[in-house]
């Protein structure tokens, strides 16, 4: 693994694995359900991933989207690829939520709605935060899981 992927607390955070990809739970978490997609790969720039990584792509985020909207009911999905500090390819997935919304015991407000989300704002994942996400989203990248 990466060091971007560990800096995102790999694998503690680990919540699916693909050929290709990792999805991790972000942790500072702007929204609830603000995950990082990480390429399994030593790519610093979106030009040096191998083409196998664009193919399953396509998978990778249909599965994280139903996981969002169903898993969580995010309203919006918004994707940032910054790779300003951290180099190795990642993108930020932050849900969108009109209203505050509750995990592990605490309410996150979606500072930024409805205009860019509000990377400043975020709370700290926190363990019952976790094992709650890993609930409420591994049935949707179990192998056969409805995409919708």
């Amino acid at each position: 693994m990466n060091e971007t992927l560990r800096k995102f607390g790999y694998p503690k955070t680990q919540l699916a694995i693909f050929k290709n990809w990792v999805l991790l739970a972000r942790p500072a978490q702007v929204t609830v359900g603000s995950l990082i997609l990480g390429a399994l790969s030593d790519a610093t720039s979106w030009s040096e991933l191998e083409p196998r990584a664009f193919m399953e792509l396509h998978d990778v985020i249909g599965r994280t989207e139903a996981a969002l909207r169903r898993g969580l009911g995010a309203e919006k999905i918004n994707y940032l690829m910054l790779m300003m500090v951290d180099p190795y390819v990642h993108f930020h997935v932050i849900p969108r939520y009109a209203t505050a919304q509750a995990l592990g015991g605490a309410e996150i407000d979606d500072a930024g709605w409805p205009g860019p989300p509000r990377l400043d704002t975020a709370v700290e994942l926190t363990d019952a935060m976790l094992f709650e996400l890993k609930d409420r989203l591994s049935g949707y990248f179990e192998r056969g899981a409805a995409l919708g």
